[in-house]
Formats: C-alpha cells, sequence, structure tokens
C-alpha cells in the first residue's frame, strides 16, 4: 500500500493473525473453499454432546449391575456440565455448526436438573436451623469445631463420629446454647428444644458387630409442635479395582428408609452423613420418605476440594431452604447448615 507520495506503507495485521490464529472468514461456516457444505463438520463432537445430554438427562438409566457404575456417576452428576465448556471451545475451533446446535442438548438437561439450585438463598432466617456435621474421629480441636458451627446460631445440630474420648468437649461447647442433647454410640443429637423418646435406630448391615451403633431418633418439642429428629451415619462407600464399592451403604440406607417409614410423627427431620448424593439411586430407600433440600449445592467432601454433597439435611411435612457449606473445621467433611420451616 502506497501513500499520496508514493511510499509504501505497512499495512497492520489483525491481532488473531499476529498470534498465528486462523479465524473463519465469510461463508466458511458453512461452504469450503469448493462449496461443499461443512455440517458434516464436528460430527463426533456432536455425538459426545448427545452422549453427555443422555447421561443427564438418563442417568438412572446406567446400569448399576457392574461395579455401581451407575451410583458412581449420580454421585458426581452436576460436574458433567464441564463437558460443556470444553466441547464448546472444541465446535468453535472445529467451525461446526452441528456441534453447536448438538450442544444446546446437555445444556438444556443440565438446566432442568441443577439450574434451581443456583439462585442465590434468602437472607431471612425464618424457621429452625439445622447444622449436620461429621466431625471426623481424628480431629484435633473438638471445642474449636463446637464453637464453630455455633456461629449459624442453630437449634439442632448432628454430630458424627464423635468418639467417647472427644464427647465432653462437644458436651461443654454446646451446652452453651444447646442445653438438650443424645447420643447414641458415635452419633449425637444437641437441641435448643427439649428432647423425648430418645432411641437408638439399627441401621447395623449384615456383618457387622455389635458396637457398631450410628443412628438415633428423638422428638424434639419445638414451639411448632413436636418433630421427629433422625440422626444417621451410613457406611462408607470406596472406589477401587472393582468399581464403585456400596453395598454397605445401600443395605444400611434400606433399613433407615424402613424406619422412617415406621415414624408417626407427621414432622420428620433427618440430619446424617449418608454418604451418597440425593442423585444416587442408593439412597432411594430413604427418599421415598423425605423431600430433597431446596437451592444451593453446599458441596460437603472433601473439605479440602468439596466435589459432592454426601453430608445431607432432609424433611417431611417441611421444608429445607437455603443450604449452604460452613467453613472448614477439622473435619475432613464441610459442616452443611440449612433452615427449615414446619
Amino acid at each position: 500500500m502506497s501513500d499520496a507520495d508514493g511510499h509504501r506503507t505497512a499495512v497492520p495485521r489483525p491481532f488473531a493473525q499476529r498470534l498465528g490464529i486462523r479465524l473463519p472468514t465469510r461463508g466458511s461456516w458453512g461452504t469450503d473453499h469448493r462449496g461443499h457444505s461443512r455440517f458434516r463438520r464436528g460430527r463426533v463432537l456432536a455425538a459426545l454432546a448427545v452422549l453427555v445430554a443422555c447421561l443427564l438427562a438418563f442417568h438412572f438409566a446406567v446400569p448399576n449391575t457392574v461395579g455401581r457404575i451407575g451410583s458412581l456417576l449420580e454421585t458426581f452428576l452436576p460436574w458433567l456440565g464441564l463437558a460443556v465448556p470444553l466441547l464448546l471451545v472444541a465446535a468453535l475451533l472445529r467451525r461446526s455448526v452441528t456441534a453447536l446446535v448438538a450442544l444446546l442438548l446437555p445444556v438444556a438437561a443440565w438446566s432442568f436438573l441443577f439450574a434451581p439450585l443456583l439462585p442465590p438463598a434468602s437472607g431471612e432466617r425464618a424457621g429452625l436451623v439445622a447444622v449436620q456435621h461429621n466431625v471426623s474421629d481424628v480431629n484435633t480441636d473438638p471445642a474449636g469445631t463446637a464453637r464453630a458451627l455455633l456461629r449459624v446460631r442453630p437449634d439442632l445440630v448432628a454430630l458424627e463420629e464423635v468418639t467417647p474420648a472427644v464427647l465432653p468437649a462437644y458436651e461443654k461447647e454446646l451446652a452453651r446454647h444447646l442445653p438438650y442433647h443424645a447420643v447414641v454410640g458415635t452419633v449425637g443429637l444437641w437441641s435448643a428444644h427439649p428432647l423425648e423418646d430418645v432411641r437408638p435406630v439399627d441401621i447395623k448391615p449384615r456383618g457387622f458387630g455389635p458396637g457398631w451403633n450410628r443412628a438415633l431418633r428423638a422428638t424434639a418439642v419445638t414451639p411448632q409442635g413436636p418433630v421427629a429428629v433422625h440422626v444417621a451415619h451410613l457406611p462408607s462407600v470406596r472406589l477401587g479395582l472393582h468399581g464403585f464399592s456400596s453395598a454397605w451403604r445401600d443395605e444400611s440406607a434400606g433399613l433407615l428408609g424402613a424406619a422412617l417409614a415406621a415414624e408417626k410423627e407427621a414432622r420428620v427431620i433427618l440430619l446424617g452423613d449418608l454418604n451418597g448424593t440425593v442423585d444416587d439411586r442408593g439412597l432411594d430407600p430413604v427418599l421415598a420418605h423425605v423431600g430433597v433440600a431446596g437451592p444451593g449445592f453446599a458441596f460437603s467432601w472433601p473439605a479440602s476440594f468439596p466435589v459432592a454433597r454426601i453430608d445431607q439435611i432432609l424433611a417431611r411435612s417441611a421444608a429445607v431452604t437455603r443450604v449452604r457449606s460452613l467453613p472448614a473445621t477439622g473435619s475432613d467433611h464441610l459442616p452443611i447448615a440449612a433452615t427449615i420451616t414446619l
């Protein structure tokens, strides 16, 4: 290019071109230089997008017969959404209209399942505030953990993995604001309201020893009337060479579900480390008798990088809202808190 005096001037190259990035030109999304259709581009990406959408929408159809792969998928189901931005970048680089259109399917499926959990929680405090926390049997600061849980001014606190050695520390700290409590085995319940009819609940899988006591039931006498409160700690699951090991957890969930079905109180609150998410079909016997919580992902495990909420606050004939994770304590779980409207 020359100026008015005939001198050549440099033409600045576009920024993307200077970086070596080849951007699509006019018409490059629809046809190539020979005029052939490009809609066949990205068919593999489109197929992957459809697969992700199917796994989201029909996760219950994935069989659990080998390695309980269905439960494993459902444990981390929200994270399938991460496939969408990855496929989007690939579709843009591939300049594939087909892949871009196919991506609408997983976006719609993820939004249907999890978008209701996204709205910010209301700041209003109404109803009972409940806290659920697996405090870990190797927690070196039980007193500090108890004080941390009291910062949200709870009406109910459920704890798991409370060993006899540290029980006095929890009793001392929590009694400052929650004067009523009950402990069975390694699970405990602290309450601002009187507790009646406290008894253990048998959720022990076959083959476990007689000292395995990890569930209790009590009636909390609240100003709104009596409420049955269940605290449970289901067996752990493991991921190994043979897949997702959850047989003991599933058996225990069936026993807990039977206890909830037999509960005579109309209003029920379930607090516990259920070692499973509410999407995991292994908890179906429990979820048949209590409703899932309202907005909030509230991932609770592992505390160092939470990827799943396996600690649950669920209820029957009551609404569980404002579910959120609390700051880390000395445990490998994060505490979770929720408001329960009776």
